[in-house]
C-alpha cells in the first residue's frame, strides 16, 4: 500500500515518460499546431512582399520562437511558465494589427516598427502579469463551463477553412476532394481512438494526419514545392530581419493585441487546469502570463511576433489525455529544431490542411466536450446560471458566426470584438457579477 502511495505522488502533469513516447507525442502537439505557426508570417510576409528566402527565414523565426516560448511555459524559470502542457506560439490574433501597421509604413523596413511594438508590448505584459491574474477569482465554474465550451466552438470555423480553404473565392474552395479528406480523416481518427489501446491510442491523431496525408496524394493535395525553396540550415540572428524602431500608435495597437491575447490565455490555462486536475490557481496564472509576455519579448528579437496560448493543443491533451508537460516541451524542441532546420519543416508542411481540419474537427470538439462536463457540475436549474451561459454564448459566437458583425466598429475595438472568446469571456464575467454580486456579498 505505500508503494503505491510513493507511486501515486508524482502528478500526470510533472510525469517524464520514456524518452521515444515523450517524443512521438510531442510531434503530435506540433503538428496539430504547425499550421497556426506559420500561417501569421507566410501573410505578413506576402503583404510586404518578402523575397522568397526571407519568407523562410521569418517562417522558421516563428517556429524557433515558439518552441522557445513553449519550453519556458512548459518547464518554467524562476517565477516565469505555468509548469502546464502548454503551447505557446505566434497568436493569429496579431496578424490583422500588423498588417495595419505595415500599411501605414511609407518607407524603410516595415518589420523594425512591427518588431519594436512587439517588444515593448511583451515587456509591458510581462510586468503586468501579476495584477491580471487576480481575475481567477472572478471565475466559477460556471464562467469556467462556459469560456472552456466557448473555445471549442470558437475553433471550429479554423477546422472548416482548414477543409475547405481559406479563400471562399479560389476556384478550389470546398473543392469535393478536400472535403471527402477531410472526412475521411475526421473518421479514421475517431476510429484510431475507438480500436487502438495503449501507446497507439495517445499517438492516434498522429497516426490519422500520416493516413490521411497518404489519403490526400490520389487527390493532388499534398504539395512538395516546400523542398525547392527551403534551406538545410538557418541559425537566427536577433534583429536580422530588422532592429527594432519605435511608434506609439503602432505600439498601443499591438499593446491591445497583447492584453486580449492575455485574456484568452488566462481563459486557455483556466480550461487547462480543468482537462489535467490541476486547477489554474493565481500564481500559476501570473507565470503563465509572465511567460506569454517573456516569450513575445524574446520573439522580436529573433524575428518572431505576439506569443500566446495555442487552444487546439488543449483539445489534443483532452483527447489522449497524455497530460505530462515534459512532453510539450519535447515538442517545443522540436519546433527549435524545424526553425534551426528548416528542411525540417518542409516535411511537416506536406500534411494538407484538408487533413489536418478533419482531425480539428475531433481536436476542437474535444474542447467543448471538456466545457459541458464542467457546465455538467454546476446548478444548471438555477435560472441565473443558465442565463449566464446563454448570453455568454450568444455574445461570443457573434463573431464566430458572422465574422463581419463589427465591421463597422473602429479598428482598435474591432481587435477585441473580433475574438468571440474574448467577448464570451467579458460576457461570462460581467454577467455573473451581475446575477450573483448579492449573493457573494451576503456569504
Amino acid at each position: 500500500m505505500a508503494a503505491q502511495t510513493d507511486h501515486q505522488t508524482v502528478h500526470p502533469v510533472d510525469e517524464v515518460l520514456p524518452p521515444t513516447r515523450m517524443l512521438a507525442y510531442g510531434v503530435q502537439h506540433v503538428a496539430a499546431m504547425y499550421a497556426g505557426v506559420v500561417a501569421p508570417p507566410l501573410i505578413v510576409g506576402e503583404a510586404i512582399g518578402l523575397s522568397p528566402l526571407n519568407l523562410t527565414l521569418l517562417i522558421g523565426a516563428s517556429l524557433f520562437t515558439a518552441g522557445l516560448a513553449t519550453i519556458l511555459q512548459s518547464l518554467g524559470v524562476w517565477k516565469i511558465g505555468a509548469r502546464l502542457p502548454f503551447v505557446n506560439g505566434v497568436t493569429f490574433g496579431s496578424v490583422a494589427p500588423i498588417l495595419a501597421i505595415v500599411a501605414q509604413q511609407s518607407g524603410g523596413n516595415p518589420l523594425s516598427v512591427v518588431y519594436g511594438s512587439v517588444l515593448i508590448a511583451g515587456l509591458l505584459a510581462f510586468v503586468a502579469a501579476p495584477y491580471f491574474s487576480r481575475l481567477v477569482r472572478f471565475f466559477p465554474p460556471v464562467v469556467n463551463g462556459t469560456v472552456i465550451t466557448l473555445i471549442g466552438l470558437s475553433l471550429m470555423p479554423v477546422a472548416i477553412k482548414w477543409i475547405a480553404g481559406q479563400d471562399s473565392e479560389a476556384p478550389d474552395y470546398a473543392a469535393t476532394g478536400k472535403i471527402v479528406v477531410g472526412a475521411l480523416t475526421f473518421v479514421l481518427v475517431l476510429l484510431l481512438n475507438r480500436f487502438l489501446r495503449g501507446f497507439w491510442n495517445r499517438i492516434a491523431l498522429l497516426i490519422g494526419l500520416l493516413g490521411g496525408t497518404l489519403l490526400a496524394l490520389p487527390f493532388g493535395l499534398v504539395d512538395t514545392s516546400t523542398f525547392g525553396s527551403a534551406p538545410v540550415f538557418n541559425l537566427p540572428v536577433p534583429f536580422e530581419l530588422g532592429a527594432p524602431s519605435f511608434s506609439i500608435t503602432a505600439t498601443i495597437s499591438i499593446c491591445i493585441v497583447m492584453l486580449v491575447a492575455m485574456m484568452e490565455s488566462t481563459a486557455d490555462m483556466i480550461a487547462l487546469g480543468e482537462i489535467v486536475d490541476r486547477p489554474a490557481d493565481e500564481k500559476t496564472i501570473a507565470a503563465g502570463l509572465r511567460a506569454d509576455g517573456a516569450g513575445s519579448a524574446i520573439s522580436a528579437v529573433f524575428g518572431g511576433f505576439t506569443c500566446s496560448a495555442f487552444a487546439q493543443n488543449i483539445g489534443l491533451v483532452a483527447l489522449t489525455r497524455v497530460r505530462s508537460r515534459y512532453v510539450v516541451a519535447a515538442g517545443g524542441g522540436v519546433l527549435v529544431v524545424l526553425g534551426l532546420f528548416p528542411i525540417a519543416g518542409a516535411v511537416v508542411s506536406l500534411v494538407p490542411q484538408p487533413v489536418l481540419g478533419g482531425a480539428a474537427l475531433v481536436l476542437f470538439g474535444s474542447v467543448a466536450t471538456s466545457g459541458v462536463r464542467t457546465l455538467s457540475n454546476c446548478d444548471l436549474g438555477d435560472a441565473r446560471n443558465s442565463l449566464i451561459v446563454a448570453g455568454a454564448l450568444g455574445i461570443g459566437l457573434i463573431p464566430v458566426v458572422a465574422p463581419e458583425f463589427y465591421e463597422g466598429f473602429p479598428e482598435s475595438l474591432r481587435t477585441v470584438l473580433d475574438s468571440g472568446i474574448s467577448t464570451g469571456c467579458i460576457a461570462a464575467l460581467a454577467l455573473n457579477l451581475l446575477f450573483h454580486a448579492r449573493k457573494t456579498e451576503t456569504s
